[in-house]
């Protein structure tokens, strides 16, 4: 017999996961706040430059519910979205100097490397693209946010089980920029929050906004 379905019960149990993550998020911002200084706050109406890939554009919802319009009416910032589907950090990278010239952003959110691990690109690759962004953002004084990965493969998202790649905490301690951990592999880790296995859904990108926000808060980026 196959079990009934009861909606109450899946909303009480999603709700007692995202509180979980919420929670350990927070651990995990304590615990980079020793190692980053607190930055300075962002005033609504600044510029905020949202760099990545398909998970950036919102490929799986509308594009007002991708987390950069969403973020933008939490915090009163002017969130550029300038994820492009498919794109792998070489080809993120080569577009940041002209969105910086053209933007001049208050802060830059970096996602990337979605493409290349599912592409088995080298992390050594992947890791030499994202530092190269972050050096070119710390010659125009212009503060990152780094939002960590998965290492994206068809078996990991059949599997359900969804983990940071390593490179990503290793850049954020190396270059000293807060990190944003366990985002988007709690959000693909959950069928209920995808559109499919590798892009989230609307509640999925709200899910992430919602980390998003705790991150930046306790980055000092928003008060």
């Amino acid at each position: 017999m196959k079990p009934i379905f009861d909606p109450y019960r899946r909303h009480v149990l999603q709700g007692f996961r995202a509180a979980a993550v919420v929670a350990g998020s927070s651990m995990l911002l304590t615990a980079c706040g020793k190692k980053v200084p607190k930055a300075a706050a962002i005033s609504a109406g600044s510029t905020v430059l949202a760099l990545g890939d398909s998970l950036t554009q919102g490929v799986g919802a509308s594009a007002d519910t991708a987390y950069p319009s969403v973020l933008a009416e939490r915090t009163g910032w002017k969130v550029v979205n300038a994820g492009i589907s498919g794109e792998t950090s070489s080809q993120i990278a080569a577009r940041l100097p002209g969105l910086i010239d053209e933007h001049q952003p208050a802060l830059v959110i970096l996602c990337a490397g979605g493409n290349d691990w599912l592409q088995r690109k080298s992390a050594q690759a992947v890791q030499a693209d994202i530092n190269g962004m972050l050096q070119v953002c710390k010659s125009q004084a212009i503060p990152v946010l780094l939002v960590a990965v998965p290492e994206l493969s068809l078996s990991a998202a059949l599997t359900g089980r969804m983990k940071d790649h390593a490179i990503y905490k290793a850049l954020a301690e190396d270059k000293k920029v807060p990190l944003l951990a366990d985002a988007w592999s709690h959000v693909l880790s959950d069928s209920a929050l995808r559109a499919d296995q590798v892009h989230a859904n609307a509640a999925g990108y709200a899910r992430f906004t919602d980390l998003l926000v705790a991150q930046v808060k306790a980055s000092g980026f928003l008060t």
